[in-house]
């Protein structure tokens, strides 16, 4: 297993300010496909950005002899050490194996994970008392709502173990990084260089985009060229002036 590192601040500053859809463009540079937890959703679209190295917890089905509520509420209950084991600025990844019978959390275990500086939780699975975990502030993820109790489908059987959300394969350490639109995972060797190319992409957008107000054509423009990256590197170097840059098409 991969040694498990904490995620430094300024690459945690640098993920805090770009999109899944660029950290996915990235890996794909790098050959790596399946990075995206597809079907998994933000619980709102107001809450913060979503970045920190993954901490796992893996369900199976459930069985009725084994998985009770007094079982559940046992002190070595896996599930239960999960919420008070992940470490600060870390995220919670709950394999469910896509179970939407019963809940992969609840709002009291949301409330106690940002009490303790958990950056955030993402399941394939869903949880329960959805609006009351909006209200605590903690970046959730999920498919859909699973109100029914945790044992009535799903036993705890690991912690921090290499897992599969949403059909994505996630070690431990692996940073997680969620905005409106979803989650992507990015190998933790790897981290560093596609943060910087991620936060380099959303830099050249925002020069796109001033160019696109102004008239100009996608071609020759975006994705980036050798040329218009001069042009952004110009635009850099004047202080990033707000005003459109109007460009010869026919030159």
């Amino acid at each position: 297993m991969t040694e498990q590192k904490s995620l430094s601040v300024t690459t945690r500053a640098k993920l805090l300010k770009v999109g899944s859809a660029n950290v996915a463009n990235a890996l794909l540079k790098r050959g790596f496909r399946n990075v995206y937890l597809l079907g998994v959703s933000p619980l709102s679209t107001e809450q913060p950005q979503l970045v920190g190295p993954a901490y796992t917890l893996r369900f199976m089905p459930a069985r009725e002899d084994i998985d009770t509520m007094s079982n559940y509420g046992r002190s070595d209950n896996l599930h239960r050490r999960a919420i008070e084991e992940c470490p600060a600025d870390h995220v919670l990844v709950i394999d469910t194996g896509g179970c939407l019978r019963s809940a992969a959390a609840g709002d009291l275990m949301a409330a106690r994970m940002y009490q303790r500086g958990v950056a955030g939780v993402v399941t394939d699975g869903g949880y329960r008392d959805t609006p009351a975990i909006r209200k605590t502030g903690l970046p959730a993820y999920q498919r859909q709502s699973a109100p029914p109790a945790t044992p009535i489908a799903m036993h705890p059987v690991e912690l921090n173990g290499p897992i599969g959300c949403a059909g994505v394969a996630i070690y431990p350490g692996d940073v997680l990084v969620g905005d409106g639109e979803g989650v992507v995972v990015i190998p933790q060797h790897l981290v560093e260089e596609v943060a910087s190319e991620a936060l380099d992409a959303v830099e050249y957008e925002a020069f796109a985009e001033l160019q696109i107000a102004g008239g100009r054509s996608i071609f020759g423009l975006f994705p980036a060229t050798p040329e218009s990256r001069r042009e952004y590197e110009g635009w850099v170097a004047a202080g990033r002036p707000s005003g459109v840059h109007t460009h010869d098409q026919t030159a």
